[in-house]
């Protein structure tokens, strides 16, 4: 089979050793090597020819064209044009794939005609940047194997739509299954009931490939998925500082479905950051807010589950900071996609497109391509620092805290954290009249919220949870146990007209959490 000719395009002088690099990293690597070859112009013996139509030839005459975009224009012939442009040029010309790589983070001083030669590379092609050789290799190696899938070189089937041969109709729970059901018919008008077969069901999501359920098929209702993928699973960790720290004040792994990942991980989240339950001289009901909108925690974390790279052994984690929350996936955009582009609505090219389908039907995922867009005003509604966004080794996403620095930036890791000193227990939001608590006693948070008679599902609504079990364990039991709340219908605890309220013992104890929140 003949080998398909990479060009590499770039200045020759700023980037010496890396294309020299590159291309033994395409000859050498054992996949690479078996499908492509590199080219480079310093290694064309001298020929009567111009170098311009030497080049423009080769391009033509290659099957990608990959450019290495830095600081530098390079040499600019008659026309004022550099053979870097001329070369991007003729390849949109001749309609070839184009992989472009930009060094360093947009703040780089580059030449003027440099920024304008990389505008106008985003308006045409997907772009991506690099800081390190090793980065540059893993990017080419990712676009190397979506060319080959596309082309239909080697097997297109992806994690989303692979099969599972060991697997059967038993591994689904039905429980699980039903859940689904009942909220997509509520939220989406899913055609299909909780009675039709599991089959079916699964079929009409297309988690079932030749009567073989799907990778997705167990993700997304498996009675057990970590049974066969081990490392789908999210880390959280709680620091009481500004970075990772010994000893970790909380850690917890949460497995299960990708929905009950992202309701653990979010309400782990919520539990460790300040609320508020407004201003009560002027109501006596008042809503429960976060110190950063829960749709925000919730979208980014969301986001992460549908969209990462399962085949990675490594798991989604989430660090809750002083002064931020970081949520970081074995994954990366897509190439369509560049973190530009991020803060404005785009078009969505799901990594696992049946799994964030299902996700979609819920409601977890309300609209494709606006999530993050609605991250960003959320957090300018609130005041907050806009979330940055870093697509290196991982996918990273940082949402920052009230604590952090307010000032905003274009959406772009600046790599150092700007934050108070030290951190409070109450913040006062002046510009929405709120109080926010830090509660690290997740009971406590129960007895703060709770005003009058309120149904287990109110209290969940309150709180912004969506995971019942997490609730009885961490907020309602031990809050029954301290004798700080009590049934309205003792008697008959499974009675649907059961509610909760604060004992005697429970309004003291929401007296002391007023007076002193430690």
């Amino acid at each position: 089979m003949p080998k398909e000719t990479i060009f590499i395009s770039s200045v020759q002088k700023e980037f010496v050793e890396i294309r020299q690099a590159l291309a033994a990293y395409v000859r050498e690597d054992d996949l690479l090597s078996l499908f492509f070859d590199a080219f480079l112009f310093e290694e064309v013996a001298a020929t009567g020819d111009s170098p311009g139509k030497v080049y423009l030839k080769e391009v033509n005459n290659s099957a990608i064209y990959l450019g290495v975009l830095g600081a530098d224009y390079g040499f600019e012939d008659s026309e004022g044009i550099s053979p870097t442009e001329r070369e991007f040029d003729a390849a949109q010309e001749y309609h070839k794939p184009c992989w472009v790589f930009i060094q360093g983070k947009q703040a780089l001083k580059r030449h003027p005609k440099q920024l304008t030669f990389i505008e106008k590379v985003g308006e045409k092609v997907s772009r991506k940047r690099f800081e390190s050789l090793d980065d540059l290799k893993r990017e080419v190696y990712r676009s190397a194997i979506l060319y080959l899938k596309q082309t239909g070189k080697i097997d297109a089937d992806d994690f989303d739509s692979g099969t599972l041969s060991k697997s059967s109709l038993d591994d689904i729970s039905e429980e699980a299954l039903g859940t689904f059901v009942r909220e997509a018919r509520a939220k989406r008008n899913f055609p299909l009931r909780e009675t039709d077969p599991k089959e079916k069901i699964l079929t009409h999501l297309s988690l079932v490939r030749q009567g073989q359920l799907t990778n997705s098929a167990i993700l997304t209702f498996g009675k057990n998925p970590q049974f066969y993928f081990p490392a789908a699973t999210v880390k959280c960790a709680h620091f009481h500082g500004f970075k990772v720290s010994k000893p970790i004040p909380d850690y917890k792994e949460f497995g299960g479905t990708v929905f009950q990942m992202a309701d653990d991980a979010i309400d782990f989240v919520l539990s460790k950051i300040s609320l508020s339950t407004g201003d009560r001289s002027k109501a006596n009901l008042v809503d429960t807010t976060y110190e950063i909108p829960r749709a925000v925690i919730a979208e980014g974390i969301i986001n992460a589950i549908a969209h990462r790279d399962y085949y990675s052994k490594g798991s989604i984690q989430v660090s809750v900071f002083q002064d931020r929350i970081e949520i970081s996936n074995p994954g990366s955009l897509p190439r369509e996609l560049d973190i530009s582009q991020l803060k404005e609505p785009h078009s969505s090219y799901p990594f696992n497109p049946t799994l964030a389908n299902c996700m979609f039907l819920t409601g977890a995922i309300e609209r494709f391509g606006t999530g993050i867009p609605e991250m960003f005003s959320l957090s300018a509604e609130r005041g907050l620092r806009a979330p940055d966004f870093e697509d290196n080794k991982s996918f990273l996403v940082t949402v920052w805290r009230p604590s952090a620095s307010t000032a905003q930036d274009a959406g772009q890791v600046t790599g150092q954290v700007t934050a108070h000193d030290t951190a409070h227990d109450t913040a006062h939001d002046t510009a929405h009249d709120r109080l926010f608590i830090d509660l690290e006693y997740m009971p406590h948070r129960l007895v703060w919220i709770l005003d009058g008679e309120l149904s287990r599902s109110e209290m969940m609504e309150r709180l912004g949870l969506t995971h019942r079990t997490n609730f009885n364990v961490n907020y309602l039991d031990p809050a029954t146990e301290n004798n700080w709340i009590e049934m309205t219908i003792p008697d008959k605890p499974q009675s649907k007209k059961q509610r909760y309220r604060l004992t005697k013992a429970g309004l003291e104890e929401k007296q002391k959490i007023a007076h002193d929140p430690k």
